[in-house]
């Protein structure tokens, strides 16, 4: 019996064994470095850790992907989950977390103009106050001399976006590197791109080395959309550019067009899949690359890079590095992310970070549908092809054509391989949005030889169109409008329309709205911080481009880009770093708090038609989806006052948090403040109970003697009173502290409303000339 006895335990012991020998990558962290040792001594003692865990010398060293040694303290390693235990335990270690991959998804001709920032001014445009766009990017010098460093999938360097003609020396404040690859020589560089490196560790032992069919081993972007987000941010005026077939035609221009710019690659393609559902980025690749740049000497950070599961503070390396760079007074901006428009879906929620959600332009690509009955029904596009003129074709719903077996609740879609060629060749398609990729449904009508497709919003798209440059002759159309098309096709045995070529046309109303894809709060992570901060366009923005890859990212698709159309909070989170460029150019000493409160404070929220921001589906927004609003560069030139926070006010509010030991030179006080007390330029307040009363401080950066008045649009059935209501400055640089005191007016209160469900309102200080406004959110 002893021998079966030996093998049942045996047995029972092997899932054990298995779960302590499997290795994966975690990211082990001190906090902030004491600043007593060299960057070898740093090294040796990440190695000795490794070494306290590992069985010989040989492993520690091959087990360490990264030593992170210049502003963040730790390593990324190879590790079982035992040895990741036992470090963990160790008192000077803040944390200890397996690698998280992110996956990005789609996370500029009008935009500078739409904000009123461009040199060519348009009357009556809301977010411009006559000559003032021309007169804040001459104050900023357009950015010159300010470095932006962009986490993204690299740079098409040969784009005229980053054309160094005419550009000063680089700054001497630049300490970073041009690093070679393949198909990328560090002569690439200029004196606009400045820099330039990638990352690919954590990438290559979760997946194995590279495939260079897929990605170059180098800072090149084969994918699009780093090249697309850095343009965004600080690409140069190009004259006459426009996506493929002519769209958005115009200068096209960053909005900080004499910004350097410093590319860190940390995202690949995904072996083995379509570039088209997006690339992957690992979290101790992306934390490297913080840590550079950093060091590297870059003033701003555009991220465009979340994840759809929110993650602790203290094991969110986007988080903690963007913790770092503010005590370096770098301003940190990133993408809320694409879950939307279901709530508390949105990444990067730390306060440190200014997170970014996604609006509309004033422009559209109007491309109508021409029914067989004479009915004109408008939709949007940016696809160069054309049917042949004047001719109609028969028109079919998806789901009526569809191949045996394809899931009732799919019918509908056009995902590949759904259509019968013998339903569909020669004809025009009806798609409804949902599974699958927009993009992906246009290549299955061509797959089965239709003539054109139109794509209908689902429900939860309402207006939003994202257009995009099919592979065949197409519009897409709101969800009523797609409605309209179904009753026709329904209403009729013989159904024809024909597709309108698309032309351009600017000053649509209402705009801007709020996209259905951006991501909305309230926080997981934090509820008492309310986030998003503010919005920016995200919608169907024009931007560089790389040539390796097509404007759809679909293999079947050759054709070559060198500006395209893309959607998504990828889209307006650099639009928000250039402005932030460019209030850094005008005020160098302000914090990067103050600049993410002057753009917070100033930010609109009222559209081209003066009415409130609305939704997709035209229903009132809520700072939960567009922040304080939706930004005005111009006007947050000259914010009047701020609310300013330091990096140990951000230790103070780890401290809240129950994270005690993130410095080793400085000692969390034994009563510190809550959380709620965080200088914010917005109050978020989950369950308020009663009353609760709230502190903040102001800094004068208007007139040296002002007078502020406190008013206040409160949130249904509650009650905000300041203390004082007035405020006194006699110079410039003064602060001012009051208390905010939140109320629920029971008496106003049916008996369920309210219950865990948000109101919203705002409050503000002004002096006449400045308007200082802060959104609240307070649920009971």
């Amino acid at each position: 019996m002893k021998p079966v006895f030996f093998i049942i335990i045996s047995l029972l012991l092997l899932p054990l064994l298995a779960s302590c020998s499997k290795q994966k990558v975690y990211i082990v962290y001190f906090g902030e470095h004491g600043g007593e040792k060299a960057l070898h001594e740093i090294e040796n003692s990440h190695h000795s850790y490794l070494l306290s865990v590992k069985e010989t010398e040989e492993d520690a060293r091959a087990s360490l992907l990264y030593s992170y040694k210049h502003s963040i303290n730790g390593f990324a390693a190879v590790l079982t989950e035992d040895e990741a235990s036992k470090l963990s335990e160790l008192e000077e270690v803040v944390s200890v977390w397996p690698s998280h991959p992110r996956k990005y998804t789609m996370h500029t001709t009008r935009s500078w103009e739409f904000v009123g920032i461009s040199e060519e001014e348009e009357e009556g445009n809301y977010w411009t106050n006559n000559q003032m766009g021309g007169d804040f990017l001459s104050k900023a010098r357009s950015g010159k001399n300010i470095i932006v460093g962009v986490l993204d999938s690299g740079v098409w360097p040969e784009s005229k976006s980053f054309s160094d003609v005419g550009m000063g020396p680089i700054p001497k404040s630049w300490k970073g590197i041009c690093q070679s690859g393949v198909g990328f020589n560090s002569s690439q560089c200029n004196r606009k791109l400045i820099g330039a490196r990638y990352y690919l560790k954590g990438f290559e032992q979760n997946y194995g080395p590279l495939n260079a069919s897929e990605d170059s081993r180098s800072p090149r972007d084969m994918d699009g959309h780093g090249t697309h987000t850095t343009s965004t941010v600080a690409g140069r005026v190009v004259p006459n550019a426009s996506a493929i077939g002519g769209f958005a035609r115009g200068s096209a221009s960053g909005g900080a067009p004499l910004a350097r710019v410093a590319v860190y690659k940390v995202c690949w393609a995904i072996p083995g899949a379509s570039k088209a559902e997006g690339n992957t980025c690992f979290e101790e690749d992306m934390f490297a690359a913080i840590d550079d740049a950093i060091a590297d000497g870059v003033d701003v950070l555009s991220i465009s890079i979340g994840t759809t599961r929110p993650m602790n503070f203290t094991e969110d390396g986007i988080a903690l590095g963007a913790l770092h760079a503010a005590k370096k007074n770098i301003v940190v901006a990133c993408s809320a992310g694409n879950s939307g428009p279901a709530p508390s879906t949105l990444s990067n929620p730390a306060p440190w970070i200014i997170t970014v959600g996604a609006s509309s332009l004033d422009r559209t690509f109007m491309s109508p549908v021409v029914l067989g009955n004479g009915l004109s029904i408008e939709g949007e596009t940016v696809t160069p092809s054309k049917l042949e003129e004047n001719k109609m074709y028969p028109l079919v719903y998806a789901g009526d054509v569809v191949n045996p077996g394809v899931a009732q609740n799919l019918t509908g879609q056009c995902l590949a391989g759904s259509l019968s060629p013998d339903k569909v060749k020669g004809k025009i398609v009806f798609c409804w949005r949902g599974a699958g990729m927009r993009v992906s449904k246009g290549m299955e009508v061509k797959r089965a030889g239709g003539v054109g497709f139109i794509l209908g919003n689902s429900k939860a798209n309402g207006v939003e169109i994202s257009c995009d440059a099919h592979v065949l002759p197409a519009t897409a159309m709101t969800y009523s409008n797609a409605n309209r098309i179904m009753e026709y096709v329904n209403s009729t045995k013989n159904p024809k329309a024909t597709i309108i070529p698309a032309r351009t046309v600017l000053n649509t109303k209402p705009a801007p709205y709020m996209t259905a894809f951006t991501s909305r709060g309230p926080s997981t992570i934090d509820p008492n911080i309310l986030k998003p901060d503010i919005t920016a366009p995200g919608l169907n923005i024009l931007a560089a481009w790389t040539e390796a890859d097509p404007p759809t990212k679909l293999s079947m698709d050759h054709r070559v880009a060198q500006y395209n159309i893309e959607s998504g909070t990828s889209m307006s989170c650099p639009h928000i770093a250039a402005a932030a460029a460019l209030l850094k150019a005008i005020h160098p000493t302000w914090s990067s708090a103050a600049i993410k409160s002057a753009l917070m404070t100033t930010a609109g929220i009222r559209n081209n038609l003066d009415k409130l921001l609305n939704d997709e589906s035209g229903n009132a927004a809520t700072p939960f989806a567009y922040g304080a609003g939706h930004f005005r560069p111009t006007k947050a030139a000259d914010p009047g006052l701020v609310y300013d926070a330091s990096y140990k006010d951000y230790l103070l509010y780890f401290c809240s948090t129950g994270v005690k030991n993130f410095d080793p030179n400085f000692k969390c006080p034994r009563s510190p403040p809550t959380a709620i007390n965080l200088n914010y330029p917005s109050i978020a307040i989950p369950k308020l109970n009663g009353t609760i009363t709230i502190k903040r401080t102001v800094t004068n950066v208007g007139d040296p003697k002002s007078v502020y008045f406190f008013t206040s649009k409160p949130p249904l059935g509650i009650s905000v009173k300041a203390s004082p209501s007035i405020l006194f400055f006699d110079h410039v640089g003064q602060r001012k502290s009051f208390t905010i005191t939140v109320k629920a007016r029971t008496e106003m209160l049916n008996e369920n409303q309210l219950k865990d469900e948000y109101a919203f309102g705002w409050y503000t200080w002004t002096d006449g000339p400045h308007i200082v406004r802060s959104p609240i959110a307070v649920s009971l």
